[in-house]
């Protein structure tokens, strides 16, 4: 079992399939992706769909896929049809964030990895690229609820950097980038002066640092590793025209949802996908197809960011 140098725990908490060891052992290009994609982020059969592929796009660009999983208590990393058919029917597999990741391994349970806890086991590993759709962030009204995803917490702890389409434009955008820079958490956009906000070109804020070429945004990653610098990076990349949606449009659906998780309790980490899915109905599924596009599209950049690092590190 290869683990990050250092790291104590036993490896017999993970399943780690043939294709991700090879990569491993070789030092090749890996880019990690959350399974609660499978669960809880798209609905049946899209999810499957979107996962296949974001898994052959990485490929297709000279890295290796590494899907991460907890099921029956292990790690699993890499997936196989057997364990992506589960986890995209099983409607009992729970949203496992990274404070949930002991407990549900002890238990020997299984759950659907978000951001936060596929960082957490990207860097057991070693893994330095992660691949999402939106990042989780500072929920609006926070300073009432004190919602905060533990998504910004794990970036600035784990030493994997995450390659989204910016921030989810359901959350307070403008105070989540000023807990990344209180975290002194790096956000650099890809070829835009805008920061995104998921399937939204533009977040209404301007990006902390614009970086447009992939050979100076390596060498940034790469400075930062050198000078030991703690955590990892956030790396925007504005979604493409053809599947970004109008931000103006998304404004009243988002409030009123927002309005509606109030009026029927929902907290804590089920009120993303209670909105989300609220957005799915009233935009007849157009967020959902965006979404799954900016996976996709996230997913490819980030392999050819990862293949490119590797290069350029030899």
């Amino acid at each position: 079992m290869i683990l990050k140098k250092g790291n104590s725990i036993k490896s017999d908490i993970f399943v780690i399939s043939e294709e991700v060891r090879n990569a491993l052992s070789e030092n090749k290009a890996i880019v990690s992706l959350e399974s609660n994609v499978l669960t809880h982020g798209l609905r049946y059969p899209l999810n499957i769909e979107t996962i296949l592929k974001m898994e052959s796009s990485i490929r297709a660009k000279g890295a290796v896929p590494a899907t991460i999983y907890i099921d029956n208590g292990k790690i699993v990393v890499g997936s196989n049809l057997s364990i992506i058919e589960k986890f995209s029917n099983d409607q009992s597999i729970v949203k496992v964030s990274s404070r949930d990741i002991g407990s549900i391994l002890a238990k020997k349970e299984s759950g659907a990895t978000t951001v936060s806890a596929s960082l957490v086991c990207s860097d057991m590993l070693g893994i330095e690229f992660f691949s999402s759709a939106g990042l989780g962030g500072v929920h609006r009204e926070a300073s009432q609820t004190f919602d905060i995803s533990s998504d910004l917490v794990q970036i600035s702890r784990c030493n994997t950097n995450i390659i989204c389409a910016g921030v989810k434009n359901i959350l307070d955008i403008g105070l989540t980038l000023e807990f990344l820079e209180t975290h002194c958490v790096p956000v650099l956009t890809y070829q835009s002066e805008k920061f995104p906000a998921f399937f939204c070109q533009d977040s209404g804020f301007k990006s902390p640092c614009n970086i447009e070429d992939i050979n100076t945004l390596c060498r940034i990653l790469m400075m930062n590793k050198n000078l030991n610098l703690k955590g990892g990076s956030v790396i925007a990349v504005p979604p493409l025209l053809s599947d970004s949606l109008d931000s103006e449009l998304l404004k009243d659906i988002i409030r009123l949802a927002i309005e509606k998780s109030k009026e029927e309790n929902v907290s804590g980490k089920n009120v993303t996908k209670f909105i989300m899915r609220e957005l799915e109905e009233k935009t007849s599924g157009m967020t959902s197809k965006a979404n799954a596009n900016v996976l996709i599209s996230n997913a490819t950049f980030a392999a050819e960011i990862a293949y490119k690092y590797k290069e350029l590190n030899k």
